[in-house]
């Protein structure tokens, strides 16, 4: 598969930097202590939409209107990040935005991306059956569905890896959380565009282990999402246009539970006072099951903090079950 080139990802740089600025990469003395290695943690919980994919919201957004100027308004089916991206995109140009979730999400983000302007409509008991209802609205109100995926949407989310590997040339690992694959893409497509030689190791929920047994298999395979925690990893059939980038270019692919992502969440806190969704801390949660079995001796690591949008009714319990002090 075509992946975007360096020319291709500096494009898409200048439309995110007209919405934001690069988020910073810092490397943590407790952190560092707590892996037994130097890791620099790239954290696009600092972005404007306290999560990676707003970058590639912006890109796809700028580049569907320049393609279809006339485009009425845009839907898409999320539990949270993607349709926040999709928001405020579709803010900065004057259109209007249609976002569907499963009943049960996220307060907060429901709230968030009521707060960017999306009309927000509550659908079907997980993603699958929203996303559903969203395609049967867009052609029921003609409205553009934003896909999940698309090479403007990794165009967009490879700027934040090309600032990492830029600001930090001598990294030589990246674990890199796989939800829908766009993240893993993007990582793929920076490192290819840099020349550089760097393993990449995808990390997925144990509750949600598609892609890893897909891996595995060499071939899609499809399995139940149940993940509580880690609800951007809760996916349960790997994309088709992802899965074959994952399959030539990781590494390795590993799984963490639910309690180890919360061991990560609380760590990221004690260590640096930041907030992490349970996706957002997938790959610090990779990083110490790899370090535990002596896996990252020497690696100079690379770790995206890719969100910190988790409410404080799920966040409050996992930070005050500190059993791993």
């Amino acid at each position: 598969m075509q992946l975007p080139t360096l020319a291709d990802i500096d494009a898409a740089a200048r439309v995110v930097y007209a919405a934001m600025p690069p988020t910073p990469q810092y490397s943590w003395p407790l952190l560092n202590e707590a892996l037994g290695i130097e890791a620099w943690i790239k954290h696009e919980n600092h972005a404007p939409t306290g999560a990676f994919k707003v970058r590639g919201g912006l890109v796809y957004l700028d580049a569907l209107l320049r393609r279809q100027p006339d485009v009425q308004g845009v839907i898409a089916a999320t539990r949270g990040n993607h349709g926040q991206s999709v928001a405020l995109a579709a803010r900065r140009h004057g259109v209007a935005a249609t976002i569907v979730v499963p009943h049960g999400n996220s307060r907060e983000k429901n709230a968030a991306m009521r707060a960017f302007g999306a009309r927000l409509i509550e659908h079907g008991a997980d993603y699958q059956a929203s996303r559903e209802y969203a395609h049967a609205l867009a052609r029921e109100e003609g409205l553009h569905m934003v896909p999940s995926y698309h090479l403007d949407l990794v165009a967009g989310v490879a700027t934040g890896w090309l600032e990492l590997l830029r600001a930090q040339p001598e990294l030589d690992t990246l674990l890199v959380p796989i939800g829908q694959g766009s993240g893993f893409c993007a990582a793929v497509a920076a490192r290819n565009a840099l020349g550089r030689d760097l393993r990449l190791i995808g990390v997925v929920s144990a509750h949600a282990p598609g892609y890893r047994l897909s891996f595995q298999a060499g071939q899609a395979v499809a399995a139940p999402a149940t993940t509580v925690l880690a609800d951007g990893l809760a996916c349960s059939t790997p994309d088709p246009l992802s899965l074959p980038v994952v399959l030539a270019h990781a590494d390795d692919v590993i799984a963490v539970s639910d309690d180890e992502v919360a061991a990560a969440m609380r760590l990221y806190y004690r260590c640096t006072h930041n907030l992490a969704e349970g996706a957002g801390a997938g790959a610090l949660a990779g990083a110490l099951q790899l370090r535990a079995a002596g896996r990252l001796d020497g690696a100079r690591l690379g770790l995206p903090l890719s969100g910190g949008n988790i409410d404080a009714a799920l966040f409050a319990p996992v930070l005050a079950a500190a059993t791993d002090r």
